[in-house]
């Protein structure tokens, strides 16, 4: 895949693929796009280079590297696009989409969190779940499904996708300069982004599993004296 991206740095379509890739992935979260980043990322710090000719025909290397802050704001848009999508197809979706809802435990606790988070003015759990597999799918879709107001569900997930984009763009970017363009450095980057993800779903599921013990514990029953 590094070599690729790599071909791709020169040319502007290298924003297009990483656009289109972290937009899809909230419906298919499969999608390698924190992986397509981080390589986006390490082949710009790489750099490409090219081979043209100048006015006297001699042939010249040109280096051309896509802009990192181009890439992060690629990146950020195009996630706070997909989950607003998201949103507003879960928002509209109906009885069938609560439905769904309702027959899954891990949509129904998290927007039933997500809920109690964002009515409380705190919006952390949509930072945290961007990072979590299926994270941002779920918290997205909830939001909508239990008719959140756009305006306190939107400004966390664009504080989401600027964090996400920026941890990963920076995995690629300066995992190229301490450990070379190489997949070595390519894949510790990524196994970085995987650790954060890994982390990340542990916190989601603190709250639920506490939760469920509160909710399967004894109520003491007043004794009369």
């Amino acid at each position: 895949m590094l070599e690729s991206v790599g071909a791709l740095t020169g040319s502007p379509w290298i924003y297009a693929v990483v656009a289109l890739s972290v937009l899809l992935d909230v419906f298919l979260p499969v999608l390698p796009s924190g992986v397509l980043v981080i390589t986006a990322a390490t082949a710009a710090a790489a750099g490409t280079t090219t081979v043209a000719a100048d006015a006297a025909g001699a042939a010249r290397h040109v280096t051309e590297v896509p802009s990192v802050l181009a890439l992060i704001l690629c990146a950020a848009t195009a996630s706070v696009l997909g989950d607003l999508v998201a949103y507003r197809l879960a928002r509209r979706g109906g009885e069938r989409l609560e439905r769904a809802i309702a027959r899954s435990r891990r949509l129904t606790s998290a927007q039933e969190r997500l809920g109690a988070a964002l009515s409380r003015g705190g919006g952390v759990l949509v930072v945290i779940a961007r990072f979590a597999p299926a994270g941002r799918s779920v918290v997205s879709l909830g939001a909508g499904a239990s008719h959140r107001d756009v305006k306190e569900f939107l400004p966390w997930s664009a504080v989401a996708g600027v964090a996400w984009a920026g941890y990963s763009v920076g995995l690629g970017y300066f995992g190229a300069h301490w450990l070379g363009a190489s997949w070595l450095g390519t894949a510790l980057s990524v196994l970085a982004l995987f650790v954060a993800g890994a982390f990340a779903a542990l916190l989601m599921k603190r709250p639920a599993a506490a939760a469920a013990a509160a909710a399967s514990a004894p109520v003491p029953v007043p004794t009369a004296s």
